[in-house]
């Protein structure tokens, strides 16, 4: 089944929640000030340099589905991003990234040191905010997903030094590091309005969905040295890690290939003619292909949870959401 909607903008998107996305910046912005000199320079830095904030959007779409947004929605949108943000400066440091989203990354300005402590104060604030204002539910199920985050990254690196990721793994790697979170934005923006437990389960499966959607995506990027990612490309091959178009690439493959696909990765993986080779291969063997098919089954998937959910403009928009995370270029 092929997933087909009409092409619109970010922006467009956003429409829907404008006034609530402008409000949620005061809330993001007061819960990254610190009386510490350096922790509060590194939360501006952090804010100044934010992404597309696509996790508060999934929080506030998914609310708006079921009624009013409120105090607890805004808590809930802020207690994400503080996580996401956490996230991404331990990921760089596990990574020894340099940078992130083209400025300097917080370790390569700080040091490690101080960047894991950074990403672990943003954490505790995220939790401060929840248990300040009872909301337990709330912390009980981001919990659940920083468990899960931590346990996909940690299986993905106990599995990848063999190379033997199988498309299973794969899959259960990222529900676990990608999709769980968005998972989370989608069935805590349920829970702070008026959804019933059966619409906050079908929120979070829809975010399961969409996540690890989302995620083939990005990898496919990965791929592509022709993407419009701005995150340039064979930065997984490099990296030895085992991603989908890979992972169809070794099963496609005789044993003899598999043994000097996986030879080549190992020894001159960080060459530039290895990744093209690499790339060239998964192209005579469709894998990108197999790919976009398998993303468009889990963008499907997630469509089919809102089946039920009263039309209205915050449904129609989360749809367009989908789409643009599986089908953007930018």
């Amino acid at each position: 089944m092929h997933f087909i909607l009409k092409m619109t903008t970010l922006d467009d998107i956003k429409s829907a929640v404008s006034n609530e996305l402008s409000q949620f910046e005061d809330f993001y912005k007061n819960a990254l000030h610190s009386d510490n000199f350096l922790l509060d320079k590194i939360g501006r830095y952090t804010l100044k340099h934010k992404g597309k904030q696509l996790r508060p959007l999934f929080v506030f779409l998914s609310a708006k589905c079921f009624g009013e947004l409120n105090e607890s929605t805004y808590r809930a949108a802020t207690f994400i991003e503080l996580l996401h943000s956490a996230t991404l400066i331990h990921d760089d440091v596990v990574d020894d990234a340099a940078e992130r989203r083209g400025f300097a990354s917080i370790n390569a300005m700080y040091k490690n040191k101080i960047a894991v402590l950074a990403g672990d104060y943003l954490l505790s604030k995220g939790m401060m905010i929840a248990l300040e204002n009872r909301d337990y539910q709330m912390l009980d199920m981001i919990s659940e997903t920083v468990k899960n985050m931590s346990e996909g990254e940690i299986f993905q690196l106990e599995k990848a030094k063999n190379f033997d990721i199988s498309e299973k793994d794969y899959y259960q790697i990222i529900e676990k590091k990608t999709a769980a979170l968005i998972a989370s934005c989608c069935a805590i923006g349920a829970v702070s309005t008026d959804a019933t437990p059966e619409q906050v389960e079908a929120m979070r499966q829809f975010g399961i969905n969409a996540g690890i959607a989302f995620q083939i995506r990005d990898d496919i990027f990965d791929y592509q040295p022709d993407n419009y990612s701005g995150k340039g490309y064979g930065n997984d091959i490099r990296e030895h890690k085992m991603t989908l178009p890979l992972i169809h690439l070794l099963k496609s493959s005789s044993a003899i290939e598999r043994t000097l696909i996986i030879s080549k990765i190992r020894l001159s993986g960080k060459r530039k003619t290895t990744i093209n080779d690499i790339i060239k291969k998964t192209n005579e063997k469709n894998s990108l292909q197999y790919c976009e098919e398998k993303m468009n089954f889990f963008a499907q998937q997630a469509e089919n949870q809102l089946n039920n959910i009263t039309d209205c403009e915050a449904k129609e928009a989360l749809k367009q959401l989908l789409y643009y995370c599986v089908k953007r270029e930018l």
